[in-house]
């Protein structure tokens, strides 16, 4: 993991979960090392305390956990940060791990704003019920990304498992 301090270079966004497929930072790394740019990786914990104000609405959405115990944000990090450092062993790219809160697909809007960042990358949803019902009532995160930001959002699809059927 390097510094923050990227010394111009224009970094890539790519958001994380812990147990995220390894398709998203394998396209990342790739796609980091062939511009030569850095990573900035990033977390985002819904359950966080946020207050957020969106002008267009209005209101104030506030996290139903407002406290959060600095040893679970700890074991977050360095548990992202082992899953984010096999990814990248071997590779070139510099890279960074953010944790952010609220809405992730807001989160990442701001924090690809923040450092002006050329692109976002994240994944599509985990296959299962559980997923599914997420996204239904959260929204997706790549489909709010892709219809809300002025820079470019990679999806990066997760590979069928040789064992799973194909999908009609």
């Amino acid at each position: 993991m390097a510094a923050e301090n990227f010394r111009g270079r224009i970094p890539l966004v790519v958001g994380v979960l812990p147990d995220q497929h390894v398709e998203v930072l394998q396209t990342a790394r790739t796609l980091a090392e062939q511009l030569g740019v850095p990573l900035v990786c990033a977390y985002v914990d819904e359950a966080s305390y946020l207050v957020e104000w969106d002008p267009s609405r209005e209101t104030h959405r506030m996290s139903l956990h407002p406290e959060k115990d600095d040893e679970d944000i700890a074991a977050m990090r360095g548990d992202l940060g082992r899953v984010i450092g096999e990814a990248m062993d071997g590779g070139s790219a510099d890279w960074t791990l953010r944790l952010l809160a609220g809405d992730p697909a807001r989160a990442l809007g701001r924090l690809a704003a923040d450092i002006d960042a050329s692109m976002i990358i994240v994944g599509t949803p985990e296959p299962g019920l559980g997923h599914r019902i997420s996204e239904a009532l959260n929204g997706s995160v790549a489909a709010w990304l892709s219809h809300h930001q002025r820079r470019p959002v990679l999806i990066v699809p997760q590979k069928r498992r040789p064992d799973s059927p194909p999908k009609n």
